[in-house]
């Protein structure tokens, strides 16, 4: 099944998302299933009640919706719209939906960094299998423009079968945990020359 990709432009669900609690429950409801927002909220660092009002935050900007409730129902229970998200700058782009875009990526990056770094300070409590399996890479290409969109393709067609979200526990093989996997393709930009170092810069 084709999932959709919504390319976000509204600055006010950009700012929305832009919330670290915010984006760690996201991260969490990429792994499938439905929680409650006692579920997510020790992962978000944030009490219970506050963990439901982000949720419904989440929701009126269309990232989250009402999951089927389970038992006697008393509890409301979430999960991830059935779609994707991207944020792409465009020249024409208005100076609020640029800001609000701009800060949405770098809030996104900095959830992606915390959680490498959270990864590679665990990495010796892995089992060996896990350490074995781990990588973290850096890979100098040389390409053109249509070669690196085709190689974004590529990673991406690779992945979707191993999304978790689309893949529930009962599919995967038994041991298998949630992962990540994280990419960023884009070409070099020149570096500024730095200056010159001074003659007494070693001084004192």
């Amino acid at each position: 099944m084709t999932r959709e990709m919504e390319s976000l432009s509204d600055p006010k669900a950009m700012r929305a998302l832009a919330h670290p609690a915010r984006l760690a429950i996201l991260n969490r409801l990429g792994a499938g299933g439905s929680v409650t927002a006692t579920d997510v909220a020790e992962g978000a660092g944030i009490t219970p009640s506050a963990a439901s009002y982000h949720l419904r935050m989440l929701a009126k900007y269309g990232f989250v919706e009402d999951a089927p409730p389970r038992g006697d129902g008393r509890e409301r229970l979430w999960k991830a719209v059935d779609k994707s998200f991207a944020i792409g700058r465009l020249p024409d782009d208005r100076p609020e939906v640029r800001e609000a875009k701009d800060l949405l990526i770098e809030a996104l990056r900095k959830e992606a960094d915390e959680e490498a770094r959270r990864a590679l300070a665990n990495h010796d409590q892995e089992p060996p299998e896990w350490r074995d399996a781990t990588t973290f890479a850096r890979t100098i290409l040389r390409v053109d423009a249509a070669e690196l969109a085709r190689l974004a393709q590529e990673i991406e067609k690779l992945l979707r079968p191993y999304v978790a979200r689309h893949r529930p526990p009962e599919a995967a093989p038994a041991g298998a945990r949630v992962a990540e996997a994280q990419f960023n393709l884009f070409p070099h930009v020149r570096r500024p020359v730095p200056g010159l170092p001074t003659e007494d810069h070693d001084a004192g």
